[in-house]
């Protein structure tokens, strides 16, 4: 389906630059965090944990800048698809009419989805660097459900809502 949708340009709220300055900062603070510690790590780290935090995947220390590479790409990715809500899937038709409002939920979204990646990257490099002497976390469960609590019920809360713009 080729439809034109209208392309609006929306004004950030209060919340979308607390996100957006938040997320910059998070993002400053994991880099700073993986240069400042990298001459302190073992030559061995922790690359991937089981679902009980235990380390399952080694790798050399230098894997350690994976974390916030990966972060700063999906950051950079997302923030300029928010300027793109007009490409967006929406799970409703996109009016004249509601567009304004669908764009706005959809970019609301989708800041806030990238503050918590940001935030979860932070959370394993800061899990990943902790576990250097194969201990396991015991915060790791508690991580992996708030983490997708936090992603999910927002999700599905902003899907609800464009569901109810179009009625």
């Amino acid at each position: 389906m080729n439809e034109e949708r209208p392309i609006i340009k929306l004004k950030w709220s209060t919340g979308d630059k607390l996100f957006e300055v938040a997320g910059y900062l998070l993002l400053i603070l994991l880099w700073v965090l993986v240069l400042s510690s990298y001459a302190a790590l073992p030559e061995t780290i922790p690359t991937h944990f089981g679902i009980t935090g235990k380390a399952d995947g080694f790798g050399n220390k230098g894997m350690i800048f994976m974390l916030p590479v990966v972060t700063t790409l999906l950051f950079v990715g997302m923030t300029i698809l928010n300027y793109y809500p007009h490409k967006f899937n929406y799970p409703t038709k996109v009016t004249a009419q509601t567009a304004k409002k669908q764009y706005t939920v959809a970019t609301h979204l989708i800041r806030y989805l990238k503050f918590i990646v940001v935030l979860a990257f932070f959370f394993i490099t800061l899990f990943s660097m902790g576990s250097v002497n194969n201990q396991e976390s015991q915060w790791f469960i508690l991580f992996l459900f708030l983490f997708v609590i936090s992603v999910f019920v927002p999700l599905i809360y902003g899907i609800y809502k464009l569901f109810r713009l179009s009625k």
